[in-house]
């Protein structure tokens, strides 16, 4: 916010709230989900077997 010389207010134009909130959730959830499934179909069982105990230490059912 800024005032002019006449003294009154201008607005200067903020991003949408939406846009800028919106994505870092995105980007989360999608890096979240891929961890969880990708990890959990990995062939190699140690791989799979800490996918499998962090999913059911996170209450996530996987059979």
């Amino acid at each position: 916010m800024q005032i002019n010389p006449t003294n009154t207010v201008v607005q200067q134009a903020q991003p949408a709230a939406s846009t800028t909130k919106v994505m870092p959730v995105l980007l989360a959830a999608s890096v979240g989900a891929v961890l969880l499934f990708a990890a959990g179909f990995a062939e190699t069982s140690v791989l799979h077997n800490a996918a499998h105990d962090s999913r059911h230490s996170a209450v996530f059912p996987c059979h």
